[in-house]
């Protein structure tokens, strides 16, 4: 689902009048720049922004459960409370809302796989990758020092074995 900044404020001002029964009257926007966090408070200009990833990646409770963790934040600092994780008023009024105390974790990218180059003893058989090539007239085999020699080029995710 997709959903503009001006859709984004409309929402956050509607979850503040219904679930703290007080109203948002500051600026909340999506940024794309957050990457570990599903939004965050300004305690400069009192405006909120979002992930954009948790409406993406996750569900519309989801982003409610985060909106409403950022507005425990502005609605503390605005009555002149610590707004801080930490403090039991957080929490209390966290839990008061059912806002979400964690963001979900991003997904974890799939790594990409890597070329080895498998380089082989001419005595004894040991086998050696590595991620560069290396000058085998200057390099010998750790075990019996005998010549190495280019074997072939691997492409795997983890090296080898």
């Amino acid at each position: 689902m997709v959903m503009t900044d001006q859709e984004l404020q409309r929402l956050v001002e509607q979850i503040s009048l219904a679930s703290f029964g007080k109203p948002f009257r500051h600026r909340a926007w999506f940024n794309a720049r957050l990457r570990t966090t599903g939004g965050r408070y300004q305690l400069k200009d009192h405006s909120i922004e979002i992930n954009p990833k948790m409406l993406t990646e996750h569900d519309e409770a989801t982003l409610e459960g985060i909106i409403k963790h950022e507005l425990c934040h502005y609605h503390l600092h605005l009555a002149g409370q610590s707004g801080q994780h930490r403090t039991r008023a957080f929490r209390d009024l966290l839990q008061q809302v059912g806002g979400l105390r964690f963001a979900p974790a991003p997904p974890r990218p799939q790594p990409r796989p890597r070329r080895w180059q498998l380089y082989v003893c001419q005595n004894c058989g040991q086998k050696y990758y590595r991620a560069r090539r290396i000058d085998v007239t200057k390099m010998v085999c750790g075990r019996c020092h005998g010549h190495l020699v280019w074997q072939k080029t691997v492409v795997a995710v983890q090296r080898p074995r």
